[in-house]
């Protein structure tokens, strides 16, 4: 067992993921300040704040559930990453380097659920 959420290899990834949309966004529009910007970072918050929280849940449900809602943020993200892109917000590199961490991440994600499933028989 780990001692805190940050030695999850899931976690440390998703946290990476944070800080390098927050430097993109940082050079989003001014009037995207607000709406893309804001959402796509609220979003990618969520990943490592829902692994975080759900550590410390006692239940298996609990925490799959804390889990579950942490892909579905991936997912979230995933989108804006394409949308920055189609908007012309990010250039194909930097689409490119968000779209690795996004797939490296949802991997590692993937599998603590699946090892928190099979330790705890469902």
């Amino acid at each position: 067992m780990t001692n805190s959420f940050k030695d999850i290899v899931a976690w440390q990834k998703a946290h990476q993921l944070v800080l390098n949309v927050y430097k993109a966004t940082a050079n989003f529009p001014e009037y995207e300040k607000f709406s893309l910007a804001s959402q796509f970072q609220r979003a990618v918050v969520s990943i490592p704040a829902n692994i975080a929280e759900g550590y410390r849940k006692d239940g298996i449900g609990d925490k799959l559930r804390f889990l579950n809602i942490s892909q579905g943020s991936l997912e979230e993200c995933r989108y804006y990453v394409i949308l920055s892109k189609d908007l012309g917000y990010i250039s194909e590199d930097l689409y490119n380097n968000l779209t690795e961490n996004i797939e490296e991440t949802s991997k590692l994600l993937n599998a603590y659920y699946a090892a928190i499933r099979a330790n705890h028989g469902k």
